[in-house]
């Protein structure tokens, strides 16, 4: 199986302006950030000047288990300050978690899924691990139908507000808490069916009743249901995988094998995005899809 790359360019309010030392530097609207990067093995293009006059740090704990702290050297606002990615609108602020509130390298895939069912009248669409919103948000705004799942009520409401701050309150939007393999599990009972999934599953994750996802152990039973959803007349499933030690050819082939029955092609292969300093991509995902 032949790999693919699908690359995330920079936009108004996002941009990685230059990686390298095991760090990359981006620009998330009015201000810069540093973040730790293991896949940035090369030297920075960028004077340390420019390294320096960003806005926050965030330093990584001395272990393994994705811990550490934000150091701001600007005032840079708690609650949060609006970003846009086309008819999309959310807040971004700086996490416990190391990032900003969304994905930006996900671009690319919510541009793909909207091609994807672009001549389909009313599509339904579903967003596992759907986060923020950021993409239900995308296929709302490109006509779907959309059902967006999140095991924290937290992030839930965050796309709700989300949604609110781009005027998509009134679309057709089912925000739903629960947990991603129960909540597809009991869809495929009441045998539902959608045009597009998008799965963008944590490494380890508990449910809003303590279900525990572990993904080497969960996601090929949950692409399983995801296959029971789809029919030959659906057209496309993204599935992204980070931070594993997981290789895109086997969860190409894992994707091929539960979809033999369908039409329409598999591919994988990495998501990254293009840095604007030297224009070298920088990886940060492996994904497989199935489109039609």
């Amino acid at each position: 199986m032949p790999l693919a790359t699908l690359v995330g360019e920079g936009w108004g309010d996002y941009g990685l302006v230059d990686s390298g030392g095991g760090r990359k530097l981006e620009r998330y609207g009015p201000y810069r950030f540093i973040r730790p990067e293991p896949q940035a093995m090369w030297q920075p293009a960028l004077a340390e000047s420019e390294w320096d006059a960003a806005d926050g740090e965030f330093i990584p704990a001395s272990d393994e288990d994705g811990g550490g702290r934000w150091y701001f050297h600007r005032p840079v606002p708690a609650e949060g300050w609006p970003l846009a990615w086309r008819e999309a609108r959310f807040t971004a602020s700086c996490t416990p978690f190391r990032h900003l509130g969304f994905f930006p390298d996900m671009a690319p895939v919510w541009d793909w899924l909207r091609g994807c069912v672009a001549d389909k009248a009313d599509p339904a669409f579903l967003n596992l691990f759907g986060y923020t919103g950021v993409g239900s948000q995308a296929l709302a705004a490109a006509g779907a139908a959309v059902t967006h799942v999140d095991a924290s009520k937290k992030s839930v409401a965050q796309a709700r507000d989300n949604a609110a701050l781009a005027g998509m309150s009134d679309r057709p939007i089912r925000w739903i808490v629960d947990d991603a393999g129960k909540f597809t599990a009991r869809e495929v009972r009441r045998e539902r069916r959608y045009d597009a999934i998008l799965l963008d599953p944590p490494k380890f994750g508990r449910g809003p009743g303590g279900e525990r996802w572990q993904i080497e152990e969960g996601l090929a039973p949950l692409l399983a249901d995801c296959r029971q959803l789809l029919d030959a007349d659906s057209r496309a499933l993204f599935l992204t995988v980070y931070a594993v030690r997981m290789s895109a050819l086997a969860i190409g082939e894992l994707l091929a094998q539960i979809f033999a029955d369908l039409p329409g092609k598999v591919e994988c292969g990495e998501l990254a995005v293009r840095e604007e300093a030297r224009g070298l991509l920088l990886p940060t995902a492996i994904f497989a899809r199935w489109s039609r």
